[in-house]
C-alpha cells in the first residue's frame, strides 16, 4: 500500500472542545501504532480530509513520523477553500501550524462552501487517490460521520481490494490502560 486515507470522527463527536483534552494523545497513539508498520512495509503517502477532530491529530502524527521515516508524505484535500474560516482563533492557529507540515494542501472545490456535493467529490477524489483507509469509527459508540466513510470503504473492498483498517474506541482504550499501568511502574 503506497497511499493510505486517515479520518474519524470530529472533535465535537468525542466531546473534545480544545487541543488540551487527554484523549487526544491516546488517539494519536493509537493512529501511531497503526501507522507504523504501514510505513515500514511502504507506505509513502497519508491523505485526509483535514477537518479539525481526527484528521488534524493524525496530521501531527505523521509530521512527528517524518523525522523518522522522511519517504512519508502528508496531504491535505479539504472539500473548499478556507475550511477554517469560521473557526475561533485558536482552532486557526493550530491548523495553520499543521500546515506547515503538510507537503501537499489542495481544496477540491476552488469556491467557499456551497452544498454538500463538495464534500462527496472531496470523498470520491480521496478514495480514487489511496489504497486504503484508516477509519478511527465505533458503531458501538453511536454513530457519527465517519460511518459514510465506512460504507464506501467496505464497498470499495469489495469491488476491488481496498484495504480498511479500525480503530476502534476499545484499541483508544487499550492505549489509555497501558499508559495508566506503565505509570504504576
Amino acid at each position: 500500500m503506497k497511499n493510505l486515507l486517515v479520518t474519524g470522527y470530529r472533535a465535537h463527536e468525542l466531546s473534545i472542545y480544545d487541543q488540551k483534552h487527554k484523549g487526544i494523545a491516546y488517539i494519536q497513539k493509537a493512529i501511531a501504532g497503526k501507522l507504523i508498520p504501514l510505513v515500514e512495509e511502504g507506505l509513502e503517502w497519508v491523505l485526509t480530509p483535514g477537518q479539525y477532530g481526527v484528521d488534524l491529530w493524525a496530521c501531527e502524527v505523521v509530521i512527528a513520523l517524518k523525522a523518522q521515516y522522511p519517504h512519508l508524505k502528508l496531504s491535505i484535500m479539504t472539500a473548499f477553500i478556507h475550511p477554517e474560516e469560521k473557526w475561533n482563533d485558536s482552532k486557526k492557529e493550530y491548523y495553520g501550524q499543521i500546515l506547515k507540515g503538510v507537503d501537499y494542501y489542495g481544496a477540491v472545490s476552488k469556491q467557499a462552501y456551497s452544498g454538500i456535493w463538495q464534500f462527496t467529490a472531496r470523498d470520491e477524489l480521496l478514495f480514487r487517490k489511496t489504497d486504503g483507509i484508516l477509519l478511527f469509527y465505533d458503531e458501538d459508540a453511536g454513530e457519527g460521520s465517519p460511518k459514510y466513510f465506512k460504507e464506501k470503504a467496505l464497498r470499495k473492498q469489495e469491488l476491488d481490494g481496498y484495504r480498511y483498517i479500525s480503530i476502534s474506541s476499545e484499541d483508544v482504550q487499550s492505549v489509555a490502560d497501558e499508559e495508566s499501568l506503565n505509570a504504576y511502574d
